[in-house]
């Protein structure tokens, strides 16, 4: 698939919560599963459009992904947990054929504009480099997520192991005809912490994130957004992946993933 031939968008919306993913979706490791990135965006973006209070705001998102999620249709609901004025806890679900795929949590909390002096986040982001040659993983070769993203790296990249830093922003919208938002642009790279920040070889070793949550003091803006990866495993075969998240504003919050680590087979 090339960036020319690249659908119009992630998704395609059939009914109130029904989705129709298109290929753009795919990831690496087969034409019938998608990336996580996309379907987190999407129902991250189930959430943030759900009724609530004006003056609260996503403070905090943890997907659980329970299994492969295929390039089917897919319906979302959204349902609330803990209903306040000042603090709420929304729950979605992304079901596909009829099986829950993804679960998701969000902390909504009110924001009182300059009610204190801030506490100054120490990551300081990188300045957003020229366009760049977009190149992939060692031995795989394009995958149309990977291609439906512009990627600009600041340190490492995929095709080499170790901590990262990368601007990116969406080629595409992820839903067609819908006004694209900065959280969906977060969350669509953000998946791939683990990926740009590999500690092992990709054609060698799976390393599955089981779940993705994002703690932001703020949320992000514009189109361009970043992300510091850094991967840890433990020899059991357990790992983390810590992520700086920042935009052209500066520093925005964290990002953590628990990886699932296994030889290929």
């Amino acid at each position: 698939m090339s960036p020319f031939s690249l659908p119009d968008a992630f998704y395609h919306q059939q009914d109130e919560g029904r989705f129709l993913p298109t290929e753009a979706t795919i990831g690496p490791w087969s034409s019938l599963t998608q990336h996580g990135g996309p379907p987190i965006a999407l129902i991250s973006r189930a959430l943030r459009s759900y009724p609530a209070p004006p003056e609260l705001e996503i403070a905090r998102i943890t997907a659980e992904i329970l299994g492969p999620i295929p390039v089917e249709p897919c319906e979302i609901t959204v349902r609330t947990l803990r209903p306040g004025k000042r603090i709420e806890l929304l729950q979605a679900e992304m079901r596909c054929n009829d099986r829950t795929v993804l679960l998701a949590h969000a902390w909504l909390l009110e924001r009182q504009p300059n009610c204190l002096e801030p506490v100054p986040d120490p990551f300081t982001p990188p300045d957003l480099p020229e366009e760049q040659p977009q190149r992939y993983f060692s031995g795989m070769g394009p995958f149309p997520y990977a291609q439906a993203i512009e990627w600009r790296f600041t340190e490492g990249c995929f095709s080499r192991q170790g901590p990262a830093t990368v601007w990116a922003r969406p080629r595409i919208p992820l839903v067609k005809d819908a006004t694209p938002h900065s959280l969906d642009a977060l969350l669509l790279m953000l998946d791939s912490a683990n990926g740009i920040s590999a500690e092992l070889d990709i054609n060698s070793w799976s390393f599955v994130p089981v779940d993705l949550t994002l703690n932001m003091h703020r949320l992000p803006e514009g189109p361009w957004v970043g992300m510091d990866a850094r991967t840890q495993i433990d020899s059991g075969g357990v790992g983390a992946v810590t992520t700086s998240v920042f935009d052209t504003q500066g520093a925005l919050g964290r990002s953590l993933h628990t990886l699932f680590v296994r030889p290929l087979r």
